[in-house]
């Protein structure tokens, strides 16, 4: 049995985690050691009990590791364990890390930056819309999104990133074979499509249970540079993740709702905790130090005196609007450009990169300072 066999083997076992992972191979020196010793060997090992030494004893490892490996093997699932010299190493950092991580799809490149938006799964329709835009900004801002794949947050943050044709993660609480919400099967196989993954540290068998989800949870926080919490109520499990977002050294960022909304207590309380309040992707760009914005910006492609048409054309036709009319909502951008709302969304990313324009808390963008309206350089 190779290391990699054993971590897998031991993984399968309820009650064995990182702890007693640890305290079985110090004991015993590998895997397969541990699955040749006597109950009452294993009974030596501190802090195993009993009950534990018994169902190790006489667990049939080889057969279990067979039908596990020949699943996997037909469900297209990877399997990394501890053991592994590629394991990720922003897991293996955890106090905890995961024994294994089961995998479909494709990993994330080395160098993309990974940002995860959580939030209820019951959102308003501020909520809903607030999420969908800041993770259409963070896929238009090459951001790789992780989530966790629930109803609600979760799935718009996914789905929006699959729309921009960007990679997306979702960490599961339960084995791949009890895939959960089934409502995201389909939504799982796009995110893979569009070169993105789904992760879970559970056998393919493992069961949903309520214990999962913070487990699941701290992998999420774990992955990321900051973790985003769009709106959640004061116990919502996306408490969960920005907590351990902040124990693990993670930014953490939240978007206020309104102050009747209960929906929203938990983003207010991030705040009032510490947390960054942010209105769009642009605010965790800066907070990050990816860019910056400049009080009066001297960049190519738009002048204050004339539009400058080296400019990309999408660009072009955006700025123009905005300088035009002074102010314009997606719904204006969309119908004078005839651009997608995706499209809009990847643009405007862009020119708030270059600080031309900003999106006031109304939703509606203006040019920054330098780049008035035609109308108001007319005036002066």
């Amino acid at each position: 049995m190779t290391p990699h066999d054993g971590d897998i083997a031991l993984n399968l076992i309820p009650g064995i985690g990182f702890a007693r992972y640890t305290a079985l191979l110090e004991y015993f020196g590998s895997a397969e050691e541990v699955f040749s010793a006597s109950r009452s060997d294993l009974e030596q090992v501190p802090r195993l009990g009993r009950k534990l030494a018994e169902e190790i004893a006489a667990f049939n490892a080889a057969e279990a590791l067979e039908n596990e490996l020949a699943a996997a093997g037909k469900g297209g699932v990877n399997i990394f364990t501890l053991s592994d010299p590629d394991y990720p190493a922003i897991l293996r950092d955890l106090s905890d890390p995961p024994l294994c991580i089961y995998w479909r799809g494709h990993l994330p490149e080395d160098g993309l930056p990974l940002v995860a938006i959580v939030g209820s799964r019951r959102l308003s329709s501020y909520g809903a819309r607030m999420t969908d835009a800041i993770a259409s900004e963070a896929a238009a801002a090459d951001f790789g999104v992780v989530s966790g794949l629930a109803l609600g947050a979760d799935t718009l943050a996914h789905e929006a990133a699959v729309k921009a044709g960007k990679p997306t993660f979702g960490v599961i609480g339960a084995g791949m074979m009890n895939f959960y919400p089934q409502e995201n099967i389909e939504l799982a196989r796009r995110m893979i499509d569009s070169g993105g993954a789904v992760l879970s540290e559970f056998p393919l068998g493992f069961p949903i249970q309520r214990t999962n989800f913070p487990r699941r949870n701290r992998i999420v926080a774990a992955l990321c540079r900051a973790v985003i919490v769009t709106e959640a109520g004061l116990k919502s499990g996306a408490l969960i993740t920005a907590k351990l977002a902040a124990e693990l050294g993670r930014e953490v960022f939240a978007v206020p709702g309104h102050a009747d909304n209960a929906q929203a207590q938990g983003c207010h309380r991030l705040i009032k905790d510490g947390a960054g309040l942010i209105e769009n992707f642009a605010d965790v760009l800066e907070a990050l130090g990816f860019g910056h914005a400049a009080e009066e910006p001297d960049l190519p492609g738009f002048g204050a005196d004339e539009l400058n048409f080296a400019a990309p054309p999408e660009e072009v036709a955006v700025m123009k609007v905005v300088r035009n009319r002074g102010e314009a909502d997606l719904e204006t951008l969309r119908e004078a450009t005839g651009f997608s709302t995706g499209e809009l969304l990847s643009v405007l990313m862009t020119l708030e990169l270059k600080s031309l324009v900003r999106r006031g808390p109304d939703q509606r963008y203006r040019p920054t300072r330098g780049q008035k309206g035609l109308a108001e350089q007319e005036d002066e």
